[in-house]
């Protein structure tokens, strides 16, 4: 089995992305699967461009891509990314787009792949406050989640996929009131994730 695992650059300011931290940390095999750690651009084109070939290439039997959501308290897998790349704020590549579609003529919006209520049950089992969101939100995350997504089903794969986002880190927050966990239980996280999608 292969797993394609995916984390994000630092964007916003930030040192660190505790997603790709956390992606780092965990092995290269698991449970006897082969597991393939990329970081991610923080960039709508660059990650459009990116991750399409690298899930055709790569083949994986399962895309677990995480993500910072600075200001969440938990760990959150999506349900649901949408057609459309909105954010006032400009990705680190300086584009900032207004209601774009990720692709034209793709469908609207694409539903997880992956068992979102088994991931979640697995780390409240580890002890990992996690639960499910409803939105990905419209910045890079989505994209990347969306891309992943239209890609498997435009490929006619039966790879699943599906993306987490994880809170900033202990490190992030220490001069900002925000909602953040500790490192090593965001890498245990992932893991737990991953581990989740093994069985």
């Amino acid at each position: 089995m292969k797993v394609l695992v995916t984390g994000f650059e630092p964007f916003g300011g930030e040192k660190i992305n505790p997603s790709w931290e956390a992606v780092k940390a965990i092995p290269d095999e698991l449970s006897g699967a082969e597991l393939i750690k990329v970081q991610l651009p923080v960039s709508f084109n660059r990650v459009r461009k990116l991750l399409p070939r690298l899930i055709v290439e790569e083949r994986p039997d399962v895309v677990l891509l995480t993500g910072q959501a600075g200001g969440r308290p938990n760990v959150t897998v999506e349900r649901v990314a949408i057609n459309v790349m909105d954010s006032e704020t400009p990705d680190n590549d300086g584009f900032a787009p207004e209601d774009e579609p990720v692709f034209e003529g793709a469908p609207e919006a694409y539903f997880a792949t992956i068992p979102i209520k088994e991931v979640v049950k697995a780390l409240r089992k580890a002890g990992i406050p996690a639960g499910i969101s409803n939105t990905a939100g419209t910045y890079v995350c989505n994209t990347a989640m969306f891309t992943a997504l239209h890609t498997v089903a435009v490929s006619g794969m039966e790879t699943k996929a599906g993306f987490i986002h994880v809170p900033f880190s202990h490190s992030q927050a220490l001069e900002k009131p925000r909602p953040s966990m500790a490192q090593e239980t965001i890498n245990r996280a992932v893991m737990e994730a991953v581990l989740s999608l093994l069985e």
